[in-house]
């Protein structure tokens, strides 16, 4: 784990909700393609049909695909940027082994350097991407933003919906908001797609925190290597300590 996580209280409770959120988003994944395996098999039964009849219950989850892609979705964008900040992203250092530790050091701030030009690119990706489900203006310039085109009414595209995850009435409260009134059938596309710009730019954020560790000299690489040989190593030093 990054020292700048464990060096305060405040460090540490992020790292237990981003840790949390992560571990969420993976038991939902879990559980609805569990109960849609379980569902489509006693569809397939004569006598899981006929329970299933009896209960009510579908013969499988119609919008479990799609959920857990954006389940999948939510776990990548927001996964990349933690991992940044534990120094969990794998890598090869072969070639910067090579070089003195100051060497590495410097070829670290490089690589971070080409990170935060690369998450720049997504930010501006993602939020672009985004502001097409959310009636919001989408930026100009083909690299890097350099202002935001002209909103006009025929642009906006916040009724566009999912396909088959049905609208939470307790979400009814955003159609006068964003929708001018019309009520949606299905999720609207701008709730789950808000992951984009919020994941571009975490990652953005983490990239610079590290870039600036790095700089300080708090925090020696941007990515962990050779982390089977180290766990080998445990292994054996708590094996021989046992005997």
């Amino acid at each position: 784990m990054s020292s700048s996580s464990q060096s305060s209280g405040i460090g540490r409770y992020t790292d237990k909700l981003e840790e949390t959120v992560i571990a969420l988003i993976l038991g939902a994944m879990t559980m609805i393609t569990f109960v849609n395996v379980v569902l489509r098999f006693a569809s397939k039964q004569e006598t899981g049909r006929v329970w299933l009849d009896y209960l009510g219950l579908p013969g499988g989850l119609q919008w479990g695909l799609e959920a857990t892609s954006i389940l999948f979705a939510w776990l990548v964008l927001f996964g990349m940027a933690y991992c940044v900040k534990i120094t969990a992203h794998l890598g090869v250092d072969s070639v910067t082994n090579l070089f003195s530790a100051r060497g590495r050091r410097k070829l670290a701030l490089v690589a971070t350097a080409l990170s935060i030009v690369y998450a720049m690119l997504l930010l501006k990706g993602g939020y672009d991407y985004y502001a097409n489900f959310a009636n919001l203006p989408a930026t100009t310039g083909h690299w890097f933003p350099t202002g935001f085109e002209e909103m006009k009414p025929t642009s906006y595209r916040s009724w566009y919906e999912m396909d088959r995850i049905k609208m939470f009435e307790w979400l009814r409260f955003i159609e006068p908001m964003i929708n001018e009134g019309e009520a949606y059938n299905k999720i609207p596309r701008f709730l789950p797609y808000t992951i984009l710009p919020i994941g571009t730019a975490l990652l953005l954020f983490r990239l610079v925190q590290a870039f600036m560790q790095l700089a300080r000299g708090t925090r020696e690489t941007l990515i962990v290597s050779h982390e089977a040989e180290d766990d080998v190593k445990e292994v054996a030093a708590k094996a021989a300590r046992e005997e």
